[in-house]
């Protein structure tokens, strides 16, 4: 193995803390040079913020660690020049998106869906398909396809079902930024210049962690922490299960000398 990239809610903090041996994990993989990245689905705040939680949690992070799908949504825009967006985000994360035009309306050249919390409301979903049935061109873009998330209240819905509402009632799919997307763990690997072979992917979340990255080729690792749930670690209909199974992050030394 030569790097390793960790989800981080569930994984590293749980409900705003640190998790035991979290801090001293990543710790240790600085103090033994392996690259690593922070890869969340996590659209409610801007990578600034992220890392400042990690940080006040004990966490060292740096924001240029962190790859989110707010980050990744951007720079498909700017690839493929969209300018005019109509947005369903936090208020929060408007920042990421400050070179682009926010207001929508007619001339709407792209949809950005993320996780807006009790900000989905009948009205606001309602508009958003309206815009894309009032133009089939009009590319949605899903910050991540998570389907729930564990709060510090409890479990609570993602943006994964809000963006399969909008699929099935548009007929149309949504471009997935997020885990568990292809492009999005290529990106990590491309950040690091890393092969996919040679990386391991640390999270809580059996498909949008774990299988997701298994299917780019990298190695995956379920934690039992956050939002894991008994017989995650099963094989599925199709035979598919994570490559490997820790009590928590704090496990991650001893594999890594074992892969």
């Amino acid at each position: 193995m030569q790097a390793v990239l960790f989800d981080i809610d569930g994984v590293l903090l749980f409900k705003g803390a640190a998790l035991p041996g979290a801090a001293q994990t990543l710790s240790w993989v600085q103090q033994q040079g392996i690259p690593y990245r922070f890869l969340t689905n996590t659209t409610s705040k801007p990578a600034s913020r992220i890392a400042a939680d990690l940080r006040a949690a004990g966490i060292a992070a740096h924001e240029a660690d962190i790859l989110t799908p707010p980050i990744a949504a951007r720079l498909w825009l700017q690839q493929q020049r969209k300018q005019r967006l109509h947005v369903l985000l936090p208020q929060a994360v408007y920042s990421e998106f400050g070179m682009f035009d926010l207001s929508g309306g007619d001339d709407t050249e792209a949809l950005v869906i993320g996780d807006m919390g009790t900000g989905f409301t009948f009205e606001v979903l309602n508009q958003a398909f309206r815009v894309l049935m009032a133009d089939p061109d009009i590319p949605l873009l899903a910050l991540g396809m998570t389907r729930y998330f564990a709060a510090a209240d409890g479990l609570q819905l993602d943006v994964g079902p809000f963006v399969k509402a909008l699929e099935y009632a548009t007929g149309r799919q949504a471009l997935v930024m997020g885990k568990p997307a292809a492009s999005f763990f290529q990106q990590a690997l491309a950040a690091l210049n890393v092969t996919a072979e040679h990386t391991l992917m640390i999270g809580d979340d059996r498909l949008g962690d774990v299988l997701g990255a298994q299917a780019c080729g990298i190695h995956g690792a379920l934690v039992r922490t956050g939002k894991y749930r008994p017989g995650d670690e099963d094989a599925d209909s199709a035979g598919l299960q994570p490559q490997h199974l820790l009590d928590s992050v704090a496990g991650l030394p001893e594999l890594w000398r074992s892969l």
